[in-house]
């Protein structure tokens, strides 16, 4: 056994800025911090656009064609949850790997539906005027339905990993912290990107929403 990187860093810092982002979108629209909330609807905008890009051209273990495999693979995967392994996976395990696409797809509907929202009150999406009211209040409405999708694939999520930790004898949490595995001596190390190259990618998303705002 020896200790490989699977996991960059612009991958580790974009799912924790993620949680960071959702837990601060949450706070601030309970405790009526609008003008908060709308920087941080900016900035997790602006981390999906980054993870959509780094999805094709960052490291194996970020693009979506490595990591999202059949829904048959996925079920067989889930089938095997009960039996205690070594965990052998480079990247997201057959299963991870659509709820990492759910969770992207869910993010993106929050952030899109929120550029058009309303509170009926002083807060209004950048791009409220290009629907009208009634167009803004119905997408307003998604919007907090979503959050709530979101809130159960977050427990999902939480609960995935206590399971895989209780039955499979696995820790997905320390890979997304230290960025490696324990992985047999055989197994191929993936191909790392190098992080300026994301630096790029993630000024190139900044830009896109600034300018998208400012419509």
């Amino acid at each position: 056994m020896r200790r490989i990187k699977v996991w960059d860093l612009p991958v580790r810092l974009f799912h924790w800025a993620i949680v960071v982002l959702i837990f601060c979108s949450w706070a601030t629209q309970e405790w009526n911090h609008m003008e908060w909330h709308v920087r941080s609807g900016y900035a997790i905008l602006t981390l999906l656009l980054f993870r959509i890009v780094w999805g094709f051209v960052g490291s194996d273990t970020a693009r979506f064609a490595r990591f999202l495999r059949s829904p048959a693979a996925a079920l067989r995967h889930l089938a095997r949850i009960r039996r205690p392994e070594a965990d052998r996976e480079i990247g997201h395990n057959a299963a991870g790997g659509w709820m990492v696409l759910l969770m992207l797809v869910l993010i993106g509907v929050q952030a899109g539906t929120g550029l058009f929202a309303n509170d009926d009150a002083n807060t209004e999406g950048p791009l409220m005027h290009l629907v009208g009211k009634d167009q803004s209040d119905w997408l307003s409405h998604i919007h907090s339905l979503n959050f709530n999708l979101i809130e159960a694939v977050i427990v999902l999520h939480v609960v995935a990993i206590a399971v895989y930790a209780v039955l499979k004898r696995q820790n997905l949490v320390r890979p997304m912290l230290t960025g490696t595995k324990l992985m047999p001596a055989d197994a191929a190390a993936p191909r790392l990107v190098r992080p300026i190259w994301a630096v790029v990618a993630l000024a190139v998303a900044a830009g896109a929403v600034a300018w998208l705002v400012r419509l």
